[in-house]
């Protein structure tokens, strides 16, 4: 069994031609979602997956073997249940009054501009065609979102930046360090 322990998002910094001649392994999201699983690759590889607690796989995403060899990850279409808001009954609104309630209830939500995706639940299928949303089993991949407390790696593109304001307590500037005094150096004050 070839081991993978590496992981590239979205195959950053590959060139395409290694993309496109990577092996591929077409997975759904309840095993992409584990950071331990044994899949088989478009050679016949069976690959052993081990990334760091917590890691997801998502679509696109690239496997790096102990071989050097790499597999590029296909989100496998699977059931989910694709929301709509209904133009007759409702706006758009409506899908975010759903999502709303979905991450209420910590459900793995797929979002997009003009649809939710929602892994297949008769409960809350009821309770969105009660919302007066039109839901549909379909056989689609499934990226849920990650969360807010995911990663902290994106990108958004060349010609694209801007400052991410991070306030942790301390000075990002450059320069000498203050010097701190220990407590038993100050008077009662506080003061030198």
């Amino acid at each position: 069994m070839l081991i993978a322990n590496k992981l590239m998002p979205q195959g950053r910094g590959l060139a395409p031609v290694l993309l496109k001649r990577a092996a591929t392994i077409e997975l759904d999201w309840d095993v992409r979602q584990k950071s331990r699983f044994d899949a088989t690759d478009s050679q016949g590889r069976q690959i052993g997956v081990f990334l760091p607690r917590g890691t997801a796989v998502r679509g696109g995403d690239v496997l790096v073997a102990e071989d050097g060899s790499l597999v590029r990850v296909i989100a496998a279409p699977q059931p989910v249940l694709r929301i709509t808001h209904c133009t007759a009954h409702g706006t758009s609104f409506d899908l975010t009054r759903a999502a709303y309630h979905l991450g209420n209830r910590h459900v793995p939500i797929e979002l997009k501009p003009d649809h939710l995706k929602i892994e297949p639940d008769h409960v809350l299928a009821d309770m969105l065609r009660s919302m007066h949303l039109i839901v549909v089993a379909v056989e689609e991949a499934f990226e849920p979102e990650g969360g807010a407390y995911g990663s902290h790696e994106h990108s958004h593109g060349a010609g694209h930046s801007h400052d991410h304001a991070h306030d942790h307590g301390h000075s990002h500037a450059k320069g000498p360090k203050p010097l701190v005094l220990a407590p038993e150096l100050l008077d009662d004050h506080g003061h030198a």
